[in-house]
C-alpha cells in the first residue's frame, strides 16, 4: 500500500481518477490514507437487499484504497479511518448522486473488517457493498 501512495496517488489525482486523503503527524509523516473514486456496479451482481429498486447500472463510490500504518493497528483506528472515508462519501453524494459504497478487500481478514461495519459481500468475491443511505444513517449521532 505504501508503494501505491508514493508511486500512483499523485498521478491518479492529476488525471482526476481518484482522490486520496492522508492522515499525517505534525512532522508530516503519513500514518494512514484512503482513496475514493467514482464507480458503477451492475445491479444483478448486488445482494438483493442492496440492489432492490436500483437501475441496471448503479452509481457508486469505490473506496479504492484504505491503509493504516502497522504501528497503529489494534487501536480501533481502522474503524475511525473507515468512518472518515464513509462520511466523505455521504457528503459527496449530496452533490453527485451515488447509491452504493463499494470496496474490494485484499483478503478474508480485510473482508471481515468491512463486514463488521455493515458491508455485505457479493457472493464468491472479496467485493463488498453498502447502501450510502445505510452509511448515512449509521453515521448520524
Amino acid at each position: 500500500m505504501d508503494a501505491w501512495l508514493s508511486e500512483h496517488a499523485s498521478g491518479a489525482e492529476a488525471r482526476r481518477v481518484a482522490r486520496t486523503f492522508v492522515w499525517t503527524t505534525e512532522d508530516q509523516t503519513v500514518r494512514a490514507y484512503y482513496s475514493l473514486t467514482g464507480h458503477r456496479i451492475v445491479r444483478d451482481e448486488l445482494p438483493k437487499s442492496v440492489g432492490r429498486g436500483s437501475p441496471s447500472e448503479v452509481p457508486a463510490v469505490l473506496l479504492a484504497r484504505l491503509a493504516l500504518d502497522k504501528s497503529l493497528h489494534g487501536q480501533g483506528l481502522g474503524g475511525v479511518l473507515l468512518a472518515d472515508a464513509l462520511e466523505r462519501i455521504v457528503v459527496a453524494t449530496q452533490t453527485v448522486a451515488a447509491r452504493i459504497a463499494v470496496v474490494d478487500a485484499l483478503h478474508e481478514r480485510a473482508a471481515a473488517f468491512y463486514e463488521h461495519y455493515g458491508f455485505k459481500r457479493i457472493p464468491g468475491t472479496l467485493r463488498l457493498v453498502q447502501k450510502v443511505s445505510d452509511v448515512a444513517a449509521a453515521l448520524k449521532p
